[in-house]
């Protein structure tokens, strides 16, 4: 079931909100060579839970026998890691690695979910491209955010133009409603058709997620039940941000 947000809910959820992005202004200002992905982790923790909030990606359940909980505050998923990576004290970045960060704050009842890529180091201009079109596929995807619309508008807009620009979408894993629980409906995929599924309203709340890969858009999941990589071993990248539905042009809650 869609849930329409309250003025009050939405207000909370934007505090929620609000320190997710704050998160990320922080983690990009210390992604630097030689740090791990473990000290990222930590310090995100730190800072979410100085304003207030909880780590909601911590411990969420896996769902499936034998693999376990998610163990960290963020998702760190560095070059041909797609999403879902675990953060570790043996994963340190080097020059001209990329990582792609997901985190989710949870406060007041509500969660805020955003995810950024960024280049470590040097950048060479192919990472840079596929990074600015995962971020600027968000942007397409949201000028149909708005109530009448359907769901696919987006999806087609953001499929559009991440394969006009040569690079492939992920259809396996998609964007999601989002409030109280991290994950409600609907589920936005990253292609579609137009005029296809949910019609927006506002007092909607979605998490609108890219996921894009160099090569081609096969995936495998690692061992241990959580890190997607690109079968090919091109590189990928991850941005999304958490919207509201309004009366006119969407609301990104997240952007700092």
């Amino acid at each position: 079931m869609i849930e329409i947000k309250s003025k009050r809910e939405i207000e909370l959820m934007e505090e929620a909100c609000r320190i997710t992005a704050l998160v990320h202004k922080k983690l990009e200002e210390a992604i630097k060579p030689g740090i791990t992905t473990l000290e990222l982790d930590r310090l995100a923790e730190k800072i979410i839970r100085e304003n207030g909030g909880i780590p909601a990606q911590k411990g969420y359940p896996s769902g499936i026998k034998g693999v376990m909980d998610f163990p960290a505050t963020i998702c760190a998923s560095v070059n041909d890691e797609v999403i879902h990576g675990i953060p570790s004290r043996k994963v340190i970045l080097k020059d001209g690695d990329i990582i792609s960060i997901d985190l989710v704050t949870y406060k007041n009842g509500y969660n805020g979910d955003a995810a950024r890529t960024h280049i470590v180091g040097k950048a060479n201009a192919e990472d840079k491209k596929l990074i600015e079109v995962t971020r600027q596929a968000f942007f397409e995807g949201i000028k149909f955010a708005k109530p009448g619309n359907r769901i696919g508008d987006i999806s087609f807009a953001i499929q559009e133009y991440v394969e006009k620009n040569g690079f492939s979408i992920v259809k396996e894993f998609q964007g999601h409603g989002i409030g109280r629980q991290m994950h409600e409906d609907p589920g936005i995929p990253n292609y579609g058709k137009p005029g296809k599924g949910a019609k927006l309203e506002a007092g909607m709340t979605l998490a609108i997620e890219p996921m894009v890969i160099a090569g081609k858009p096969d995936i495998w999941e690692l061992e241990d039940g959580w890190t997607i990589v690109s079968q090919d071993g091109t590189k990928a990248a991850h941005y999304e941000n958490t919207i509201l539905i309004t009366e006119k042009e969407p609301k990104v809650l997240t952007l700092y």
